[in-house]
């Protein structure tokens, strides 16, 4: 006899009661950002996002890489928490290696407009194939 509850028998919850504070964070994140302290002055903002996760559009197999991204502040930087969930916010959504890192520049290049972004998304193999995506954008 299987003593298992059955999912008939499982009291049904609302999705806001079933998530997690974390995926809240993550389908509520937004790029923020602030202004930068350094107006004027030239420099370079490299930043390693190693946990990166979204599923191919026509497998639905995980896909995982490293996203480093580098750019020069203009006006405003971006803050690394609100980065970091809205990196995390691809967890789930079925998009190719290209539209994602194609994607996180375009979102990235709208919030804080920076002189220069490089986004480079250094995806693991799968099925010995090694991708590097790598998009670039100038003022």
């Amino acid at each position: 006899m299987n003593n298992h509850p059955t999912e008939q028998s499982m009291p049904q919850m609302s999705s806001a009661e079933e998530m997690k504070y974390g995926e809240r964070e993550i389908l509520d994140g937004e790029l923020i950002t602030f202004p930068n302290p350094r107006i004027g002055r030239r420099y370079f903002v490299n930043i390693t996002l190693p946990e990166f996760t979204c599923k191919c559009p026509f497998s639905g197999y995980p896909d995982f890489a490293a996203i480093h991204i580098t750019y020069v502040p203009d006006e405003r930087v971006v803050e690394l928490k609100a980065l970091k969930l809205y990196i995390n916010s691809y967890r789930d959504r079925y998009i190719s290696h290209e539209e994602s890192i194609n994607q996180i520049l375009d979102d990235f290049v709208a919030a804080c407009a920076p002189l220069e972004a490089t986004i480079k998304g250094d995806f693991l193999p799968r099925g010995n194939v090694h991708t590097v995506v790598e998009v670039r954008h100038e003022k």
